[in-house]
């Protein structure tokens, strides 16, 4: 099948975008509607060069919105990227800086006193919610959705329970929902329609009242199955396949499945637009759209083969671009200017600013965010601020730090033993291919002496450090 008719049938699964109804009165303050991919590359979606996979819903966001070029994620797996995300905070300064398991069914959780995106927009007057996964927290932790500043939760406690899309169970704010339909090993209940489904009742409820949305949906994470329907038909036999089985549910086509993942998330962005209009309120709500981290090679996936990291180097648990550096596209309409991009580099710690800054509220005094907002460059109004650098840490793999400042990257691996030290100039090199270590010594000096120094220690995610 040709890309042309492959975009033809997309564009047949779901007429979104068709309708329009008139706008009812503006609320006091923006809707925000903030749409979370799981191990989505930068260069999955067609707005950011995908040639393979359609994402048409997404392309028709970056025609109406504005795309970041240097956007990242709070790191390069999920947990931490999330609290990144959740607090304001960088991996230096986060609770959260690893995938750190807690048995039977959880991950670390944040202290209950946290200050949380959640939180802040919860106290301005916003109804909050979370679909999808969370990962920060055990149930009956101090850190589960409702005690964070969400009214609402519906998905996966577990980020580790959420690499199956045929859950035995899901998660109502406190409320184990048994899936019958999937005890036993049985199939048959596809979480995400049902997350989605969820998130999208939730808007209809609060059309009328500000609302504050996070979907955090899965996809395309391994496991890579879903549903074998009209679009998972587009690319069933598109592709010479390896069918996969490993540590993850077996995939008989890997790459069909994989594609189909990314074509049902856009499925999902593309009814989310559509809802807003048909609610009367896309005039006044923002929806951003971006990915945790890097594309993954688990469950049988081929981020090489679908190009999935674009022009960067690197995927998730590394720290160079591709491990790191995610789309992000913003719409909101007549107030951002529809088919836009930007150059400004920002990252996960900048959202709440951002959403501070947007609903006119200053951040608590004694709460302090790694983050600026970016409202000026998404509004085209004022002087926006720049970062003087950025900071990643990840725990494993022998532990790897990340420093940008302006076009300079430091990546040094085996940071807890024998660290390798590689410094790259992002403007001339954007695969980093050309290790500048030895030519510029002056710059690699001052670089890490800054890196070392930007962290704050943690008790629960040690890190060696030779201050």
């Amino acid at each position: 099948m040709n890309r042309q008719n492959i975009a033809k049938v997309m564009l047949c699964c779901a007429p979104l975008y068709a309708c329009n109804t008139t706008q009812t009165e503006e609320t006091q303050k923006p809707n925000v509607i903030y749409i979370l991919a799981d191990d989505l590359g930068y260069g999955d979606i067609e707005p950011y060069g995908q040639e393979i996979i359609k994402t048409p819903y997404l392309t028709q966001m970056a025609s109406e919105g504005m795309m970041f070029m240097q956007h990242y994620a709070g790191s390069t797996v999920s947990a931490p990227s999330r609290g990144s995300l959740m607090t304001g905070l960088h991996t230096g300064n986060s609770q959260i800086r690893g995938n750190k398991e807690i048995a039977p069914e959880g991950q670390q959780p944040m202290e209950g006193d946290t200050y949380t995106i959640g939180k802040m927009m919860k106290q301005e007057g916003y109804t909050t919610g979370i679909f999808g996964k969370w990962g920060l927290g055990y149930p009956e932790s101090p850190s589960i959705p409702k005690k964070m500043g969400f009214d609402e939760f519906y998905g996966y406690n577990c980020q580790r329970m959420a690499h199956t899309y045929y859950p035995e169970h899901l998660w109502r704010n406190e409320e184990k929902v048994i899936l019958k339909d999937n005890l036993d090993g049985a199939r048959n209940t596809y979480s995400q329609e049902l997350i989605h489904q969820e998130a999208l009742q939730f808007i209809r409820n609060n059309k009328d009242k500000p609302f504050f949305a996070m979907l955090t949906y899965t996809l395309p994470h391994a496991e890579l199955n879903l549903p074998h329907d009209s679009i998972y038909h587009i690319y069933e036999d598109m592709f010479e396949e390896t069918p996969y089985s490993g540590g993850y549910h077996d995939s008989e086509k890997p790459r069909a499945s994989f594609a189909a993942m990314v074509s049902l998330l856009d499925k999902y962005v593309g009814e989310v637009m559509l809802e807003l209009k048909e609610l009367g309120i896309d005039d006044n709500t923002i929806v951003i759209f971006t990915s945790d981290n890097g594309p993954h090679m688990e469950g049988g996936a081929d981020p090489k083969f679908f190009n999935s990291s674009g022009p960067l180097r690197g995927i998730k648990r590394d720290l160079y671009e591709g491990g790191i550096r995610v789309p992000m596209i913003v719409r909101y309409p007549n107030k951002v200017e529809a088919g836009s991009s930007t150059n400004h580099i920002s990252a996960f710690w900048d959202i709440m600013p951002t959403l501070a800054n947007l609903i006119n509220i200053e951040l608590p005094s004694e709460e302090q965010t790694d983050g600026i907002s970016f409202l000026p460059t998404l509004l085209n109004k004022g002087k926006q601020q720049e970062h003087e650098y950025l900071y990643w840490e990840f725990h494993e793999g022998g532990g790897r730090l990340a420093l940008r400042e302006g076009d300079w990257k430091m990546v040094v691996l085996n940071a807890k033993t024998e660290e390798e030290v590689e410094l790259y100039n992002l403007a001339n090199d954007l695969a980093e291919t050309n290790n500048l270590i030895d030519e510029e010594a002056d710059k690699a000096k001052e670089m890490y002496d800054k890196l070392k120094s930007i962290r704050t220690e943690s008790s629960i995610f040690p890190f060696y450090n030779n201050n």
